[in-house]
């Protein structure tokens, strides 16, 4: 059966170019700076680098001290992720499974984390962390990000596990398993479509974040990959070339990851809107 080639037909993939496009763009503008020097990005931002910069990335990597921060940014996501999992697929699992009041509203009460903005609370929390001497330290912005995050987490969750059959986890019960051990044993390897999607939300996120690390953990040895290119913007004047340069080393990592739970993404984050 042939389709016909028609003024919708053509009008569509115009606008999926324009779409690309737009998606394309930003990248293509990020690589281009990156080759340039200060000089060239002043003049001819968007042109092709007539005279590429190799020496750029050298230089980002060097002096914003990539490589420390690329592992401070590292521990940092990685560990606040396990937190996030672990503590957000269980909750997530008794809030679904709970027909309470109590149940109803401990779910509403992580739903208002996420329509609340957390500047709201950022001078409190920035106090509590400080009394706790915490400032500087791993723990301190580790704690933060998964306080942050759970209602997003215990939200994707708890759609998803109410989307799924109860008599796995009710036959793992009458078996005498507790739940806990239901969950772990029976529950939660079901959980992989949506545990890629948290996983990536999560660590975009938390990977780009600026501000959070400039506060807690600014002008310490455990300064993440953004506050290190940050210091290469000045008040007056600012090195474009080496920032782009940076901006393209940061972005590696958390690309891979996406290539490679990108499968994940759609599907979980779908299936988790259903409950």
């Amino acid at each position: 059966m042939s389709l016909k080639y028609g003024l919708r037909t053509f009008g569509l993939e115009l606008v999926m170019i324009a779409v690309a496009v737009a998606f394309l763009f930003p990248v293509y503008a990020l690589v281009t700076l990156s080759f340039k020097n200060p000089q060239q990005v002043a003049q001819a931002p968007l042109s092709l680098p007539t005279d590429p910069q190799l020496d750029n990335y050298a230089n980002a990597w060097t002096r914003a001290e990539i490589g420390p921060a690329l592992m401070n940014s590292t521990v940092i996501t990685v560990v606040s992720l396990i937190a996030l999992i672990a503590v957000g697929s269980f909750a997530a699992y008794y809030l679904s499974r709970q027909g309470s009041r109590m149940g109803y509203g401990l779910y509403m009460l992580f739903l208002l984390g996420i329509v609340l903005p957390f500047q709201l609370g950022m001078i409190p929390l920035f106090k509590m962390v400080d009394s706790a001497g915490l400032l500087g330290t791993y723990p301190g912005i580790i704690i933060f990000y998964t306080g942050i995050q759970l209602p997003f987490t215990i939200f994707l969750y708890t759609g998803f596990i109410r989307a799924l059959p109860s008599d796995y986890a009710n036959a793992a019960l009458i078996d005498g398993a507790g739940h806990f051990r239901a969950f772990t044993r029976v529950v939660f390897p079901l959980l992989r479509p949506i545990t890629g999607t948290v996983l990536i939300l999560n660590a975009v996120f938390i990977w780009n974040d600026l501000l959070t690390p400039l506060l807690y953990l600014g002008g310490s040895t455990r300064e993440t990959v953004p506050v290190r290119i940050f210091s290469f913007v000045g008040q007056y004047v600012s090195d474009n070339g080496l920032v782009f340069a940076g901006l393209v080393l940061a972005s590696l990592p958390i690309l891979a990851v996406f290539l490679v739970l990108q499968k994940y993404v759609i599907k979980g984050f779908a299936s988790g809107l259903k409950g």
